[in-house]
């Protein structure tokens, strides 16, 4: 981030030498990518065979609610339609206090939710207190609720503002309600990408230490990747290949979400020379290869159907899916971007689009533990 002092944290896993040493696992991943037409069906079908052989016929959803607490942010991802810079008034409209996070999550527990999940901007008017009272307030409504909160990104820039370690900074929030982070701000997992489509943000090798470092601590956290915007397949592959080095260190995520680049108001789309997003072959073999290749380690794989939208979220899951995301109540990232597939989903919903596709509705929290089969 701009003006501030890297993180504090102790490098455990170094990827100098990394994609070197893995090559021809990258050239068989970006070739699984490229399949289409009738090879790309094969995949897709012994995707879905592997899936039903790894964690069956259940399709898994969790009661959630978001929190998206401020917009105005530092950084300057090109991907992001979400984030304001300066102080206007639109932006301090989007800081919420602490009362404010009260009431949502009183909200929450009214609705049913097992989850609250909890992503905002990096906002300099924001300290280190309140992000503690952030996740005692909600712990103060709840003693129960799932807190899933605070990306890498977020992690780093709590640290620098805070000038305590990764480290310290992962068994501060943990001791204040915290239970699990998501594994977003990957995006591409490799620089030179980075570079183009959020500069200022975490490096690869500083997000796989956060991460990691989040795991050491006994947090737990979502694994995501972005596509389709001006990555290429090798470099969607490495992406796929750090996932699961990752996950043999530390065994510390609990799904793999891949997320299909939103478009419509980002710079990076207008001025970057980026894809209108994924084909809808380019996620079906991203899926299917997903499955193949990281099933047997990440045994979740989940679909955002806030991105590709109810319908083609049914379809996918005959390519290896096994999860469909949360109801999630507010949703505002997306949607600033120009997501157009809405902000919710209902239980009933959930369970009709699961029915449709002859598997079986279950509902879950935050660790895949099954609360409720329908």
């Amino acid at each position: 981030m701009k003006n501030l002092a890297p993180p504090k944290i102790d490098l455990v896993c170094d990827l100098a030498t990394f994609k070197e040493s893995h090559q021809e696992e990258i050239s068989d991943l970006t070739k699984m990518l490229k399949k289409r037409g009738k090879e790309l069906w094969i995949q897709t079908s012994l995707a879905d065979d592997l899936r039903f052989q790894q964690v069956g016929d259940n399709v898994s959803f969790v009661v959630n609610q978001n929190i998206n607490f401020s917009r105005h942010c530092l950084g300057t991802c090109r991907f992001c339609s979400y984030s304001l810079g300066g102080e206007t008034e639109e932006v301090a409209n989007s800081r919420m206090s602490l009362d404010d996070i009260k009431m949502e999550a009183e909200k929450a527990v009214a609705r049913g939710c097992t989850e609250i999940c909890i992503q905002g901007g990096l906002d300099p008017k924001l300290n280190y207190d309140y992000y503690i009272g952030l996740l005692k307030t909600i712990r103060s409504v709840s003693p129960d609720i799932h807190i899933h909160g605070f990306s890498p990104s977020e992690v780093a820039y709590i640290s620098q503002i805070s000038e305590e370690s990764v480290e310290d900074v992962f068994k501060d929030l943990a001791n204040h309600g915290l239970d699990s982070f998501p594994g977003t701000a990957a995006e591409i997992l490799v620089d030179d990408v980075r570079k183009i489509i959020c500069p200022d943000k975490i490096s690869t090798e500083q997000w796989v230490n956060i991460v990691i470092t989040g795991h050491s601590s006994g947090l737990k956290s979502t694994s995501t990747m972005m596509y389709g915007h001006i990555e290429s397949l090798a470099d969607e592959a490495e992406h796929l290949a750090i996932i699961k080095h990752l996950q043999s260190i530390s065994n510390g995520f609990t799904e793999f979400v891949p997320l299909p680049f939103v478009h419509t108001n980002t710079v990076l789309y207008k001025y970057f020379g980026a894809r209108p997003s994924s084909t809808g072959m380019h996620d079906l073999a991203l899926f299917s290869t997903a499955r193949l290749y990281l099933g047997e380690v990440i045994p979740n794989l989940q679909v955002s159907w806030v991105k590709l939208g109810p319908k083609f979220s049914q379809v996918i899951l005959g390519s290896g899916v096994n999860d469909l995301g949360g109801t999630i109540f507010t949703e505002e990232i997306t949607k600033s971007a120009g997501g157009t597939f809405g902000e919710e989903k209902s239980i009933e919903e959930f369970v009709e689009l699961i029915r449709d596709a002859n598997r079986v509705p279950v509902q879950r929290n935050t660790l895949y533990n099954v609360i409720k089969s329908h």
